[in-house]
């Protein structure tokens, strides 16, 4: 008998190593064809892409709300789970603006998932929570942690700060850089009051 050790699902289903590794790789794939192709492509793009067949995609996600939520769970926590890496790699200013960047990239490649997100099915009720509950902690750490340095003022609400970060994404012609350009002068803007500002 195989002995591979069990994970806890966020639905608190134990599901085996080998079996996360197939859904981690089928929400990668799923994610990029999304990206690609919108989230009405074909089952076969996702299964080719991920190297498994439609059974195993259908086990673990029977409707395709299903599997567009967790895609997009999936990818919430890879931007969430970024924030100790680069706080952990960068000084606190630096860290909280890549991790900024980060989370503007997440926002501007999700952006074909918003009609899916908004269309009443009751498959994404839970997302918008889900958004906050992992998104303003993280940037509410990373604040405090420039905050208390003294590097960046102590007033800013992560809730407003993620408000404009998403604004500053909407598509815009040729951005060439503006996004970025954007989330460096709200940063500066950070630094207003402070010792560095």
């Amino acid at each position: 008998m195989n002995d591979v050790p069990a994970k806890e699902t966020r639905t608190g289903r134990r599901v085996r190593a080998d079996a996360q590794r197939s859904i981690d790789t089928l929400l990668t794939a799923a994610a990029e064809v999304f990206s690609a192709s919108g989230v009405d492509a074909p089952v076969r793009e996702i299964t080719a892409r991920a190297g498994v067949g439609a059974g195993t995609l259908y086990r673990h996600f029977p409707q395709r709300s299903d599997l567009i939520a967790a895609v997009f769970r999936h990818e919430v926590d890879a931007c969430a789970d970024a924030a100790p890496a680069l706080a952990e790699q960068h000084d606190p200013v630096e860290a909280l603006s890549r991790w900024l960047r980060r989370f503007a990239g997440f926002i501007a490649t999700k952006r074909g998932l918003s009609a899916a997100l908004h269309s009443g099915d009751p498959a994404y009720d839970s997302l918008p929570c889900y958004f906050q509950q992992r998104f303003v902690p993280v940037l509410g750490t990373l604040l405090g942690t420039a905050a208390d340095a003294g590097r960046i003022r102590s007033d800013v609400d992560p809730d407003d700060l993620l408000r404009a970060v998403a604004n500053l994404t909407l598509p815009a012609p040729d951005d060439d850089g503006h996004t970025h350009r954007m989330i460096a002068l709200l940063v500066d803007g950070l630094r207003y009051g402070t010792p560095d500002g």
